[in-house]
Protein backbone atom coordinates (compact mmCIF):
# COMPACT_ATOMS: atom_id res chain seq x y z
CA UNK A 1 0.00 0.00 0.00
CA UNK A 2 1.40 3.42 -0.95
CA UNK A 3 1.10 6.49 1.28
CA UNK A 4 -2.34 8.01 1.77
CA UNK A 5 -1.54 11.10 -0.31
CA UNK A 6 -0.99 9.16 -3.54
CA UNK A 7 -2.94 5.95 -2.85
CA UNK A 8 -5.38 5.01 -5.66
CA UNK A 9 -8.46 5.64 -3.54
CA UNK A 10 -7.28 7.13 -0.24
CA UNK A 11 -5.63 9.82 -2.32
CA UNK A 12 -9.12 11.00 -3.21
CA UNK A 13 -9.50 12.05 0.40
CA UNK A 14 -5.93 12.96 1.38
CA UNK A 15 -4.38 14.01 -1.92
CA UNK A 16 -3.33 17.48 -3.00
CA UNK A 17 -2.32 17.38 -6.65
CA UNK A 18 -1.01 20.96 -6.72
CA UNK A 19 1.37 20.44 -3.79
CA UNK A 20 2.32 16.99 -5.08
CA UNK A 21 3.34 18.52 -8.43
CA UNK A 22 5.74 20.88 -6.66
CA UNK A 23 7.61 17.86 -5.26
CA UNK A 24 7.50 15.82 -8.47
CA UNK A 25 10.77 14.34 -9.78
CA UNK A 26 10.51 16.56 -12.84
CA UNK A 27 10.12 19.71 -10.72
CA UNK A 28 13.08 18.76 -8.53
CA UNK A 29 15.29 18.00 -11.53
CA UNK A 30 14.36 21.39 -12.98
CA UNK A 31 15.43 23.06 -9.71
CA UNK A 32 18.72 21.14 -9.69
CA UNK A 33 19.44 22.31 -13.24
CA UNK A 34 18.45 25.89 -12.34
CA UNK A 35 21.00 25.88 -9.51
CA UNK A 36 23.74 24.56 -11.78
CA UNK A 37 22.89 27.06 -14.53
CA UNK A 38 23.06 29.94 -12.06
CA UNK A 39 26.40 28.63 -10.78
CA UNK A 40 27.88 28.24 -14.28
CA UNK A 41 26.93 31.78 -15.22
CA UNK A 42 28.16 33.21 -11.92
CA UNK A 43 31.50 31.42 -12.33
CA UNK A 44 31.93 33.00 -15.76
CA UNK A 45 30.91 36.45 -14.53
CA UNK A 46 33.46 36.18 -11.71
CA UNK A 47 36.21 35.10 -14.11
CA UNK A 48 36.58 31.70 -12.45
CA UNK A 49 36.17 29.93 -15.83
CA UNK A 50 37.07 31.10 -19.37
CA UNK A 51 34.70 33.42 -21.19
CA UNK A 52 31.88 31.49 -22.80
CA UNK A 53 32.30 28.35 -20.70
CA UNK A 54 29.55 29.30 -18.24
CA UNK A 55 27.06 30.11 -20.98
CA UNK A 56 27.89 26.88 -22.82
CA UNK A 57 27.52 24.81 -19.66
CA UNK A 58 24.21 26.51 -18.91
CA UNK A 59 22.99 25.66 -22.40
CA UNK A 60 23.95 22.03 -21.86
CA UNK A 61 22.00 21.97 -18.62
CA UNK A 62 18.96 23.58 -20.16
CA UNK A 63 18.93 20.99 -22.97
CA UNK A 64 19.48 18.04 -20.65
CA UNK A 65 16.70 15.47 -20.40
CA UNK A 66 16.92 13.02 -17.50
CA UNK A 67 14.61 10.07 -16.86
CA UNK A 68 14.00 10.23 -13.08
CA UNK A 69 13.68 6.45 -12.84
CA UNK A 70 17.16 6.03 -14.31
CA UNK A 71 18.65 7.57 -11.17
CA UNK A 72 17.34 4.93 -8.77
CA UNK A 73 20.37 2.64 -8.86
CA UNK A 74 22.80 5.54 -8.51
CA UNK A 75 20.89 6.94 -5.54
CA UNK A 76 20.88 3.53 -3.88
CA UNK A 77 24.68 3.62 -4.15
CA UNK A 78 25.48 7.30 -3.55
CA UNK A 79 22.63 8.14 -1.20
CA UNK A 80 21.48 11.08 -3.33
CA UNK A 81 21.05 11.92 -7.03
CA UNK A 82 23.53 14.75 -7.59
CA UNK A 83 26.76 12.76 -8.19
CA UNK A 84 25.09 10.78 -10.99
CA UNK A 85 23.61 13.93 -12.51
CA UNK A 86 26.95 15.73 -12.47
CA UNK A 87 28.62 12.77 -14.18
CA UNK A 88 25.99 12.85 -16.93
CA UNK A 89 26.12 16.61 -17.39
CA UNK A 90 29.89 16.65 -17.63
CA UNK A 91 29.91 13.71 -20.01
CA UNK A 92 27.47 15.59 -22.24
CA UNK A 93 29.77 18.64 -22.43
CA UNK A 94 33.36 17.70 -21.53
CA UNK A 95 34.75 20.86 -23.11
CA UNK A 96 33.00 23.02 -20.53
CA UNK A 97 32.93 20.70 -17.54
CA UNK A 98 35.00 23.23 -15.59
CA UNK A 99 31.82 25.32 -15.35
CA UNK A 100 29.61 22.46 -14.21
CA UNK A 101 29.17 22.05 -10.44
CA UNK A 102 32.63 23.50 -9.75
CA UNK A 103 33.01 24.55 -6.13
CA UNK A 104 29.58 23.25 -5.11
CA UNK A 105 28.50 20.18 -3.23
CA UNK A 106 25.42 17.98 -3.52
CA UNK A 107 23.74 19.57 -0.53
CA UNK A 108 24.08 23.01 -2.11
CA UNK A 109 22.03 21.78 -5.05
CA UNK A 110 19.37 19.94 -3.08
CA UNK A 111 18.90 22.54 -0.37
CA UNK A 112 18.54 25.27 -2.97
CA UNK A 113 15.95 23.10 -4.73
CA UNK A 114 14.21 22.80 -1.36
CA UNK A 115 14.20 26.59 -1.05
CA UNK A 116 12.63 26.95 -4.49
CA UNK A 117 10.03 24.29 -3.70
CA UNK A 118 9.04 25.79 -0.35
CA UNK A 119 8.75 29.21 -1.98
CA UNK A 120 6.12 27.79 -4.32
CA UNK A 121 4.40 25.89 -1.50
CA UNK A 122 4.18 29.01 0.65
CA UNK A 123 2.77 31.14 -2.14
CA UNK A 124 0.12 28.52 -2.89
CA UNK A 125 -0.86 28.20 0.77
CA UNK A 126 -1.09 31.97 1.14
CA UNK A 127 -3.48 32.23 -1.83
CA UNK A 128 -5.65 29.45 -0.46
CA UNK A 129 -5.78 30.97 3.01
CA UNK A 130 -6.92 34.32 1.63
CA UNK A 131 -9.78 32.58 -0.15
CA UNK A 132 -10.70 30.64 2.98
CA UNK A 133 -10.81 33.82 5.05
CA UNK A 134 -13.20 35.40 2.55
CA UNK A 135 -15.44 32.34 2.80
CA UNK A 136 -15.45 32.50 6.60
CA UNK A 137 -16.28 36.18 6.36
CA UNK A 138 -19.25 35.39 4.17
CA UNK A 139 -20.47 32.82 6.70
CA UNK A 140 -20.28 35.57 9.31
CA UNK A 141 -22.42 37.82 7.14
CA UNK A 142 -25.01 35.07 6.67
CA UNK A 143 -25.17 33.57 10.16
CA UNK A 144 -23.06 35.73 12.49
CA UNK A 145 -25.95 37.22 14.48
CA UNK A 146 -27.51 33.86 15.28
CA UNK A 147 -27.28 32.47 18.81
CA UNK A 148 -25.02 29.56 19.70
CA UNK A 149 -24.31 27.88 23.01
CA UNK A 150 -20.77 28.54 24.12
CA UNK A 151 -19.14 25.38 25.46
CA UNK A 152 -16.17 24.98 27.77
CA UNK A 153 -14.71 21.57 28.47
CA UNK A 154 -17.44 20.27 26.13
CA UNK A 155 -20.17 21.40 28.53
CA UNK A 156 -22.76 24.11 27.97
CA UNK A 157 -21.44 27.38 29.39
CA UNK A 158 -22.96 30.72 28.28
CA UNK A 159 -24.69 31.86 25.09
CA UNK A 160 -22.53 33.35 22.35
CA UNK A 161 -23.15 34.23 18.70
CA UNK A 162 -22.03 32.33 15.63
CA UNK A 163 -19.85 35.37 14.90
CA UNK A 164 -17.90 34.75 18.10
CA UNK A 165 -16.89 31.25 17.04
CA UNK A 166 -16.13 32.31 13.47
CA UNK A 167 -14.05 35.20 14.77
CA UNK A 168 -11.97 32.82 16.88
CA UNK A 169 -11.32 30.61 13.86
CA UNK A 170 -10.40 33.53 11.61
CA UNK A 171 -8.11 35.20 14.14
CA UNK A 172 -6.19 31.98 14.75
CA UNK A 173 -5.84 31.31 11.02
CA UNK A 174 -4.65 34.86 10.39
CA UNK A 175 -2.01 34.49 13.09
CA UNK A 176 -0.81 31.19 11.63
CA UNK A 177 -0.71 32.65 8.12
CA UNK A 178 1.43 35.51 9.45
CA UNK A 179 3.81 33.09 11.17
CA UNK A 180 4.17 31.01 8.01
CA UNK A 181 4.86 34.13 5.96
CA UNK A 182 7.50 35.29 8.45
CA UNK A 183 9.18 31.86 8.35
CA UNK A 184 9.78 32.08 4.59
CA UNK A 185 12.92 34.15 5.03
CA UNK A 186 14.52 31.26 6.90
CA UNK A 187 14.09 28.80 4.03
CA UNK A 188 13.90 30.82 0.81
CA UNK A 189 17.66 31.29 0.62
CA UNK A 190 20.43 30.03 -1.58
CA UNK A 191 22.62 27.28 -0.20
CA UNK A 192 26.25 27.58 -1.31
CA UNK A 193 29.03 26.27 0.85
CA UNK A 194 31.01 23.71 -1.07
CA UNK A 195 32.59 20.63 0.44
CA UNK A 196 32.69 21.71 4.10
CA UNK A 197 30.58 24.85 4.02
CA UNK A 198 33.46 27.36 3.73
CA UNK A 199 33.21 28.22 -0.01
CA UNK A 200 36.95 27.62 -0.17
CA UNK A 201 36.90 26.80 -3.90
CA UNK A 202 35.78 30.35 -4.73
CA UNK A 203 38.57 32.18 -2.93
CA UNK A 204 37.48 35.66 -1.93
CA UNK A 205 34.64 35.65 -4.47
CA UNK A 206 32.33 33.31 -2.61
CA UNK A 207 29.83 35.95 -1.55
CA UNK A 208 29.83 37.65 -4.94
CA UNK A 209 29.08 34.31 -6.62
CA UNK A 210 26.36 33.55 -4.08
CA UNK A 211 24.81 36.99 -4.58
CA UNK A 212 24.72 36.54 -8.36
CA UNK A 213 23.19 33.08 -8.10
CA UNK A 214 20.58 34.17 -5.56
CA UNK A 215 19.54 37.11 -7.74
CA UNK A 216 19.03 34.82 -10.72
CA UNK A 217 17.01 32.31 -8.69
CA UNK A 218 14.94 34.85 -6.78
CA UNK A 219 16.28 33.78 -3.39
CA UNK A 220 18.16 35.57 -0.64
CA UNK A 221 21.92 35.06 -0.36
CA UNK A 222 23.11 34.03 3.09
CA UNK A 223 26.60 35.11 4.10
CA UNK A 224 27.30 31.53 5.15
CA UNK A 225 26.27 27.98 4.33
CA UNK A 226 23.41 26.45 6.32
CA UNK A 227 24.32 22.80 5.65
CA UNK A 228 24.27 21.94 9.34
CA UNK A 229 22.07 24.81 10.59
CA UNK A 230 18.55 23.46 10.06
CA UNK A 231 16.81 25.94 12.32
CA UNK A 232 15.03 27.68 9.45
CA UNK A 233 13.74 24.41 8.05
CA UNK A 234 12.59 23.17 11.46
CA UNK A 235 10.84 26.46 12.17
CA UNK A 236 9.07 26.32 8.82
CA UNK A 237 7.88 22.80 9.66
CA UNK A 238 6.59 24.08 13.00
CA UNK A 239 4.60 26.75 11.17
CA UNK A 240 3.08 24.09 8.91
CA UNK A 241 2.08 22.09 11.98
CA UNK A 242 0.67 25.22 13.59
CA UNK A 243 -1.45 25.98 10.56
CA UNK A 244 -2.79 22.45 10.17
CA UNK A 245 -3.36 22.30 13.93
CA UNK A 246 -5.49 25.43 13.82
CA UNK A 247 -7.50 23.96 10.96
CA UNK A 248 -7.81 20.75 12.98
CA UNK A 249 -9.33 22.73 15.85
CA UNK A 250 -11.85 24.20 13.41
CA UNK A 251 -12.63 20.71 12.09
CA UNK A 252 -13.09 19.38 15.61
CA UNK A 253 -15.47 22.21 16.44
CA UNK A 254 -17.53 21.56 13.31
CA UNK A 255 -17.66 17.81 13.95
CA UNK A 256 -18.99 18.46 17.44
CA UNK A 257 -21.46 21.09 16.20
CA UNK A 258 -22.81 18.56 13.69
CA UNK A 259 -23.69 15.97 16.35
CA UNK A 260 -27.30 14.87 16.22
CA UNK A 261 -29.10 16.48 19.10
CA UNK A 262 -26.96 19.61 18.99
CA UNK A 263 -27.49 20.44 15.32
CA UNK A 264 -25.53 23.69 15.58
CA UNK A 265 -24.53 23.35 11.95
CA UNK A 266 -25.92 21.77 8.81
CA UNK A 267 -23.51 20.56 6.14
CA UNK A 268 -24.50 19.47 2.66
CA UNK A 269 -23.05 16.34 1.15
CA UNK A 270 -21.82 14.55 4.26
CA UNK A 271 -20.31 11.09 3.98
CA UNK A 272 -22.56 8.06 3.94
CA UNK A 273 -22.54 4.86 5.96
CA UNK A 274 -22.54 1.36 4.49
CA UNK A 275 -25.11 0.11 7.01
CA UNK A 276 -26.83 3.25 8.40
CA UNK A 277 -28.36 5.24 5.54
CA UNK A 278 -29.70 7.88 7.94
CA UNK A 279 -26.18 9.10 8.77
CA UNK A 280 -24.36 12.05 7.19
CA UNK A 281 -20.81 11.87 8.50
CA UNK A 282 -18.71 15.07 8.80
CA UNK A 283 -15.89 13.50 6.78
CA UNK A 284 -14.01 16.68 5.90
CA UNK A 285 -14.15 17.92 9.48
CA UNK A 286 -12.71 14.61 10.64
CA UNK A 287 -10.02 14.82 7.95
CA UNK A 288 -8.90 18.18 9.32
CA UNK A 289 -8.38 16.60 12.73
CA UNK A 290 -6.45 13.68 11.24
CA UNK A 291 -4.15 15.92 9.19
CA UNK A 292 -3.46 18.10 12.23
CA UNK A 293 -2.45 15.06 14.26
CA UNK A 294 -0.34 13.69 11.41
CA UNK A 295 1.66 16.91 11.22
CA UNK A 296 1.99 17.08 14.99
CA UNK A 297 3.67 13.68 14.94
CA UNK A 298 5.90 14.57 11.99
CA UNK A 299 7.05 17.76 13.68
CA UNK A 300 8.81 15.71 16.33
CA UNK A 301 10.89 14.07 13.61
CA UNK A 302 11.78 17.45 12.11
CA UNK A 303 13.06 18.53 15.50
CA UNK A 304 15.28 15.43 15.52
CA UNK A 305 16.62 16.58 12.13
CA UNK A 306 18.08 19.64 13.87
CA UNK A 307 20.82 17.36 15.17
CA UNK A 308 23.24 17.64 12.23
CA UNK A 309 26.64 16.38 13.31
CA UNK A 310 29.68 18.47 12.44
CA UNK A 311 29.69 20.08 8.96
CA UNK A 312 27.10 17.80 7.33
CA UNK A 313 24.80 14.97 8.27
CA UNK A 314 23.50 12.20 6.10
CA UNK A 315 21.03 10.69 8.54
CA UNK A 316 19.40 13.91 9.79
CA UNK A 317 19.19 15.29 6.26
CA UNK A 318 17.47 12.14 4.95
CA UNK A 319 14.93 12.47 7.76
CA UNK A 320 13.91 15.84 6.34
CA UNK A 321 13.40 14.27 2.89
CA UNK A 322 10.97 11.78 4.40
CA UNK A 323 9.00 14.21 6.57
CA UNK A 324 8.88 17.73 5.16
CA UNK A 325 7.19 16.98 1.81
CA UNK A 326 4.55 14.98 3.66
CA UNK A 327 3.97 17.90 6.03
CA UNK A 328 3.42 20.29 3.14
CA UNK A 329 0.98 17.83 1.57
CA UNK A 330 -0.93 17.48 4.83
CA UNK A 331 -1.08 21.24 5.30
CA UNK A 332 -2.09 21.92 1.72
CA UNK A 333 -4.85 19.35 1.88
CA UNK A 334 -6.02 20.75 5.22
CA UNK A 335 -6.59 24.15 3.64
CA UNK A 336 -8.48 22.74 0.64
CA UNK A 337 -10.53 20.47 2.91
CA UNK A 338 -11.41 23.43 5.13
CA UNK A 339 -12.42 25.41 2.06
CA UNK A 340 -14.63 22.59 0.75
CA UNK A 341 -16.15 22.10 4.19
CA UNK A 342 -17.01 25.78 4.58
CA UNK A 343 -18.48 25.84 1.09
CA UNK A 344 -20.85 23.04 2.16
CA UNK A 345 -22.20 24.82 5.25
CA UNK A 346 -25.91 25.45 4.75
CA UNK A 347 -26.88 26.66 8.20
CA UNK A 348 -25.25 27.65 11.52
CA UNK A 349 -26.63 28.50 14.93
CA UNK A 350 -30.18 28.87 16.13
CA UNK A 351 -33.01 30.62 14.35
Amino acid sequence: MSDVFTHPWLGGLFGDTEIQALWSPEAQLAHYAAFEMALSQALEAAGRVPQGHGAAAAATLEASVIDPASLAEDVAHDGLPIPALVRRWRAADPAHKDALHTGATSQDVMDTALALTLRAVSSLLARRLRTLDVTLGNLDLRFGDRPLMGRTRMQAALPIRVADRLSAWRASLAAQAHRLDASRAGVERLQLGGAVGTRHAFGDQGQAIADAMAAQLGLSASDHAWHSDRGGVAHYAACLAGLSGTLGKMGQDIALMAQQGLDDIRIAGGGGSSVMPHKSNPVLAELLVTLARLNAGSLSGMQHALIHEQERSGAAWMLEWALLPQMTLATGRAVTAAQALCDQIEDMGGA
